[in-house]
């Protein structure tokens, strides 16, 4: 596994971490057993970033739990992100973020589900918010009480994200990128190199899609990915990505050829960030952490860019 350091955070973490949405049920029924075998695997596979949130799993905050019962007795060994600012949104009852207590209420939930008294990152999970005053105040209240050790946003929108950087606040950002997703690279990633913020990606492999091993007929029943049922303009969005795996496939072998060059493509970005692949096993979890051993070149990065954009090309005909 390569490490590097984490912009200005004082961490060192494993190029490949552990996004742990995954072992909460919302992609499926995960049992508890698996789910802390998963995250014990990850460990010995040399992963030491694990990345959370309050409001993942089902019931909500289960994520955070399992990860807490997980890292029992092996805590300082790894670092942990976490986020907090939508508790309750899927049952329509939203704990309003509108005081510094009510950050610092939601901080002190988080601890106690993670069994942790600190948070090496602690995220602002509002990713289209307008006046991000009362998380930075919070934040850097609990940062002085030894809580948090350093702070940021998961946002995919930089006019966010410069919001949440007044006065050079923001430490790290948590954003959506991928093969099938670079809209990071035009704008977003070049901020971030200009104010030493260092970056999460999350959705490394699409929710899955770049593992090769799904079709046009495929029906995705889980939570999480039925979104993409909702409405035409998303079932044409996952009919183009689609076509651009397909692409890929005449490239990578589908499964774990493809799984590990989606998150060497994601982490050998020159921003330098750490991708955060979720897994429900601990066989799926080993595999990830196999692409944190190596970095791809710039030719292999730009071959796959091509063929993703061939792809696209070629389904406008």
């Amino acid at each position: 596994m390569l490490y590097r350091p984490f912009g200005t955070t004082g961490l060192n973490l494993s190029t490949i971490g552990m996004g742990t949405w995954n072992i909460g049920n919302q992609w499926g029924e995960v049992e508890e057993s698996t789910a802390l075998a998963t995250v014990r695997a990850a460990v010995e596979s040399g992963i030491n970033l694990f990345d959370t949130a309050e409001s993942y799993g089902i019931p909500a905050g289960l994520s955070e739990e399992r990860l807490g019962k997980a890292l029992k007795g092996i805590r300082e060994q790894v670092h942990i992100a976490t986020k907090i600012g939508r508790w309750g949104r899927r049952s329509g009852q939203t704990v309003p973020m509108t005081t510094v207590d009510m950050v610092r209420l939601c901080t002190h939930a988080s601890l106690y589900r993670l069994k942790t008294d600190y948070i090496d990152v602690m995220l602002c999970h509002e990713g289209k918010i307008e006046d991000p005053s009362v998380y930075l105040e919070g934040f850097e209240l609990l940062k002085e009480q030894g809580y948090i050790r350093t702070f940021g946003i998961s946002t995919d929108k930089l006019k966010v994200l410069k919001r949440f950087n007044i006065n050079n606040s923001c430490s790290v950002v948590e954003v959506d990128y991928s093969l099938l997703n670079r809209k990071a690279e035009a704008e977003f990633f070049p901020y971030c190199q200009a104010y030493n913020i260092a970056v999460l990606v999350r959705g490394p492999l699409h929710k899955g899609l770049l593992s090769g091993k799904y079709a046009a007929d495929t029906v995705f029943t889980d939570t999480v990915r039925s979104e993409w049922y909702q409405d035409e303009a998303s079932s044409s969005r996952l009919a183009a990505n689609l076509s651009k795996v397909e692409r890929l496939k005449q490239l990578i072998q589908p499964g774990e050829g493809m799984i590990t060059a989606a998150l060497q493509f994601a982490i050998s970005h020159p921003v330098q960030p750490v991708a955060i692949p979720g897994a429900k096993s601990p066989e799926q979890v080993t595999m990830n952490a196999k692409a944190g051993d190596y970095l791809m070149s710039n030719a292999q990065r730009q071959e796959l860019e091509q063929a993703t954009e061939q792809s696209v090309a070629e389904l406008a005909v």
